[in-house]
């Protein structure tokens, strides 16, 4: 194990200490492992890092040679936002399939599993739950991400989700705070804005916020959103009166927060990711996430220079900057004493032990938040091979285009010679003539939100009044066709639940 080197003062390493980037590929570089000797303390890892569980057993293992209190974070909410199976697509439904059964005990399950399977691969910060309140149905970032629109629901399932990450020593990390759900901007491009009076914010987006800390979350991640009534100048990340006069002094907050991506577009094209890191640890952030896009050493190596440069230049008081170095080691000692407990387990492996209803969870909890709509007719189940069109909006950075999402691999699992094709348009005429004879699966996600979706069932159902149509997205749209399935989610097996029912066996 590489001890601290003597060359770096306290400074550096404590401006070292508040960093969490990322960096490229699925062992650790030269540059990286560098960083580690020299003080980093947490690192953030991407789909592209990860390739299998063994592989990232072995990465997380590599990591801490250098240093055995390192934090590996994730972003794995489940559902559609999936690192852990970012080519397979997840094992478990996310938040809104999760919300919608309305079972916090599941819930706790799912976060339970899904945790045990990141502790075995050395994971041990989780940037999840979601505690966004989706009251905006047209919310391009968020959607699916949440448990539902309903503060209560949303506070008790973002609860039971901590419980499960923390209690196979896990950190959850509830986010965006104070709350990304009213907004229709992704704060990925643009500076989302949100309008509304101190007393909305509290009745409805602080509310899970609240619940998460009192549950005993170990983190919190800010939004890059401006709330005018909190903050008319500057986003939450970088806010002052958000992060350390509401989150730390009113709420009581005593954990580690963490930015959201520091080269997302609603900080960066504003403030830039040096200013931005000073102006978010000023604030009262204790960690810098960085790497989603930006991953060399030469970020970690401007960031660090620009928190030791503000310190010297009396921007950046000293001990604001101590003090959330401190906090990150605090965080690291609570997951290290956690592992030490857990060692011996097997990489990758899920641990079956009190995890009711079994390893199965994520397939289960699919299975019991689909919704399914007959239509006026009696619904014949489809027994041969169909056609599935699958009509494919563009995919929001936080999701990513890398994970396959529908139904039919699932599809051609059950039905043998399953063909499909994917649609970014009303392509009707197209959908009819590469379906032929075959019966036709149509399946969209948030048809709500996309009018050329909805034209393009308005022609399949003209022409195939028997076509299926499945919505993996958020389910607004009424409900159509012969038989109308709603998955609240896109993850691998909410497609399974959902090809069951189409053949029959779950409808």
């Amino acid at each position: 194990m590489t001890t601290l080197v003597h060359g770096a003062d306290t400074l550096t390493r404590d401006a070292l200490t508040v960093l969490q980037p990322g960096f490229a590929g699925t062992t650790a570089p030269d540059w990286l492992r560098r960083q580690i000797g020299e003080g980093l303390s947490s690192v953030g890892l991407f789909g592209r890092n990860i390739a299998s569980p063994e592989q990232l057993a072995a990465l997380t293992a590599q990591l801490r040679a250098e240093r055995d209190d390192v934090l590996v974070a994730i972003d794995e909410e489940g559902g559609d936002v999936t690192r852990l199976e970012v080519k397979q697509g997840s094992s478990f439904p996310g938040s809104y399939a999760l919300g919608s059964v309305d079972d916090v005990e599941l819930t706790r399950a799912v976060a339970r599993e899904l945790g045990r399977r990141l502790a075995a691969c050395g994971v041990d910060l989780n940037w999840a739950p979601s505690a966004d309140v989706n009251s905006n149905a047209e919310n391009p970032v968020i959607g699916v991400r949440s448990f539902g629109p309903d503060p209560d629901l949303v506070a008790r399932h973002t609860v039971a989700y901590v419980d499960g990450l923390q209690g196979v020593g896990v950190a959850a990390c509830t986010k965006h705070f104070p709350g990304h759900g009213d907004t229709n901007v992704d704060s990925h491009d643009a500076l989302p804005r949100i309008d509304v009076d101190l007393a909305t914010l509290h009745a409805r987006e602080l509310v899970p916020f609240r619940a998460a800390i009192a549950a005993g979350t170990k983190a919190v991640m800010s939004a890059h959103i401006l709330l005018s009534a909190l903050d008319p100048h500057r986003p939450a990340t970088l806010s002052p009166q958000i992060l350390t006069g509401l989150l730390r002094q009113e709420l009581g907050f005593e954990g580690l927060i963490v930015t959201d991506g520091m080269e997302m577009q609603a900080v960066a094209a504003t403030y830039g990711i040096e200013r931005g890191s000073v102006l978010a640890i000023a604030a009262g952030a204790d960690a810098i996430c960085v790497g989603g896009g930006l991953c060399d050493e030469g970020t970690v190596l401007r960031l660090r220079d620009a928190l030791v440069n503000a310190v010297r230049t009396g921007e950046l008081p000293e001990e604001r900057l101590a003090d959330a170095a401190a906090r990150v080691r605090a965080l690291a000692s609570w997951t290290q004493a956690h592992r030490a407990r857990g060692a011996g387990s097997t990489p990758g492996a899920a641990v079956q032990e009190g995890t009711a209803p079994g390893v199965d969870v994520g397939l289960v909890a699919a299975r019991r938040a689909l919704k399914v709509t007959r239509g006026a007719q009696p619904y014949t189940p489809v027994t041969e091979a169909p056609y599935v069109a699958s009509f494919t909006p563009v995919a929001n950075f936080a999701v990513g285009d890398e994970t396959p999402w529908g139904i039919a691999a699932e599809l051609e699992r059950l039905l043998p010679g399953t063909e499909t094709g994917s649609y970014a348009d009303a392509s009707v005429d197209a959908v009819l003539a590469a379906a032929g004879e075959r019966r036709i699966v149509a399946v969209v996600r948030d048809a709500h939100r996309h009018p050329w979706m909805t034209a393009a069932l308005d022609g399949l159902l003209a022409a195939r009044p028997d076509t299926v149509v499945v919505e993996m997205g958020l389910n607004e749209a009424e409900p159509r066709g012969a038989l109308h399935v709603a998955t609240h989610g896109a993850a691998r097996v909410c497609g399974r639940a959902a090809a069951e029912a189409v053949v029959g066996s779950g409808a």
